[in-house]
């Protein structure tokens, strides 16, 4: 079993990612600009995800199937701090709110032991 996020995608699917703009590339941060729109004075978001029905551009795959973050090294700090629930022994009710939403069942705390276990026969 891989890491549940990597057949998910949902979250990338479900929230707007706003996030101020000193974080992108052209300011000296890590995202790049050119995959950001502008959003009000101080901030942008990822491209696809002000959307009425919001996808972010640089997520690769579909969403549930196979998917993942198509620059996960550079992505945002909303991306960073939103944590699959149970991956840290915590819930998420963003996450389970857009697994929810995409027709998939929320993550339980066994979603991650299988997953350690998996990792650890390899």
């Amino acid at each position: 079993m891989t890491h549940p996020c990597l057949r998910c995608g949902a979250c990338c699917a479900t929230f707007r990612v706003a996030f101020h703009w000193m974080e992108t590339d052209l300011a000296g941060g890590i995202t790049p600009a050119s995959l950001t729109e502008h959003l009000d004075p101080h901030r942008v978001n990822m491209h696809g995800t002000n959307a009425y029905e919001p996808r972010c551009k640089s997520l690769v795959g579909e969403v549930g199937v196979a998917a993942h973050c198509g620059i996960y090294a550079v992505r945002p700090s909303p991306c960073h701090e939103l944590q699959p629930a149970w991956e840290n022994g915590t819930p998420s009710p963003q996450c389970d709110k857009a697994r929810i939403r995409h027709g998939m069942v929320p993550l339980t705390p066994g979603d991650f032991a299988v997953a350690a276990a998996d990792a650890a026969s390899l």
